[in-house]
């Protein structure tokens, strides 16, 4: 069995999670966590849910870049416009599942702002750290 490897780039990803969670839970009313614990714990589960979803939409992305048929690239477009809303929902379920009423991520439209503000951020931080480190010897995965 395969153990599951944390890396630095990974704790810096639920850092940058937990903040923004937190701006979020600070600025919208329908945005809750009743604890802090429970928000580091949603950004834990909001950063394992968005790996995945993160591989699933590359791996389509990239069916579709190889598809040599044009039904075959349709049905990859089609999978990825289903994986797209599909993910926020799951997002909301699982936390709603995990958590009960101790978290709530507000509806779909704040999910996918949330979702959006997270990837950009996780983004922002990780060029920062990138371009602060020239020799690319902690550069581990982008």
């Amino acid at each position: 069995m395969r153990g599951v490897r944390v890396t630095a780039v990974d704790l810096v990803d639920v850092l940058v999670y937990l903040v923004v969670l937190g701006v979020f839970i600070q600025l919208f009313p329908t945005v809750i966590s009743e604890s802090f614990l429970l928000a580091l714990l949603t950004a834990v589960l909001l950063k394992v849910v968005l790996e995945i979803v993160t591989a699933i939409k590359k791996a389509t992305i990239g069916r579709i870049r190889n598809a040599e048929s044009p039904v075959a690239r349709i049905a990859n477009v089609a999978a990825l416009l289903l994986v797209l809303p599909a993910s926020k929902l799951v997002v909301l379920e699982l936390v709603a599942l995990v958590f009960g009423d101790a978290v709530q991520l507000g509806g779909f439209v704040q999910v996918t702002v949330l979702i959006v503000v997270l990837m950009l951020a996780r983004g922002g931080v990780r060029r920062a750290l990138l371009r602060s480190d020239p020799t690319g010897v902690d550069r581990q995965r982008s």
